[in-house]
Order: C-alpha cells, then sequence, then structure tokens
C-alpha cells in the first residue's frame, strides 16, 4: 500500500515569464477576478510610458502584476497573506498586532516581489 501526500503543493504552476501574454494566463489561473484591473493597469502603464518616453511605467506594471501571481501561486504564501491582510482590515490601529499584521503583508509581499526581480 502507499502513503498518500496530503501536503499542499509548493507552487501551483512555474513562474510565468514577465510578458503580458504569460503575466494574464498566469492571473487568469489564480484570480480571474483581477483580470479587469489587470487591463486598466497595463492600459495606464502603456499611457504612461508614451507620455514619458519612458518603458519604466511597463516594468512598474509587470513587476508589480508578477509579485500578485508570485503570492497566490503558492498556496501556502497566498493564505499567509490573506490571513494578515484580513488582520490588518478588521483590527483597530491603535492595537499593536495591526502593525503586525501589516508587517506580515509587506513582508509577503517583499518576498514574492524579490522572487520575480532576483533582488
Amino acid at each position: 500500500m502507499t502513503a498518500q501526500h496530503s501536503e499542499e503543493p509548493t507552487e501551483l504552476f512555474p513562474r510565468p515569464d514577465m510578458t503580458f501574454p504569460a503575466l494574464r494566463a498566469a492571473l487568469a489561473r489564480v484570480a480571474p477576478s483581477r483580470l479587469g484591473e489587470f487591463q486598466a493597469d497595463r492600459d495606464s502603464a502603456f499611457t504612461a510610458a508614451t507620455q514619458h518616453a519612458s518603458f519604466n511605467p511597463i516594468r512598474v506594471f509587470q513587476i508589480k502584476w508578477a509579485t500578485e501571481i508570485e503570492i497566490e501561486r503558492h498556496p501556502g504564501t497566498a493564505a499567509r497573506y490573506r490571513a494578515a491582510l484580513d488582520a490588518a482590515n478588521t483590527l483597530d490601529r491603535g492595537d499593536p498586532r495591526w502593525r503586525t499584521a501589516m508587517d506580515e503583508c509587506m513582508a509577503v509581499r517583499d518576498e514574492a516581489r524579490a522572487a520575480v526581480t532576483g533582488d
């Protein structure tokens, strides 16, 4: 008899490339309800890039959405982030646990950003 593993996968799928089609496809897998927000951000990034003759707004867009996807493609990380976010949204700002929750949110985002940027 083979023992069954009840562990969650560490990642749902490999990290996508930081191209618009790859990020969009990955977002559709982990947070399809956010596709409209993704498209609006993309449009804003292209507009800003054109207005300022700079690719920086596009790079910021790519990092933002790659970070969001990085969090969501790891079930444990996503659960950790949601728990901290829920606490931050429900606790009073005067409660010391609020600061702890906010610090946890930032730590998760920083870890995900570092993973996608190599920083």
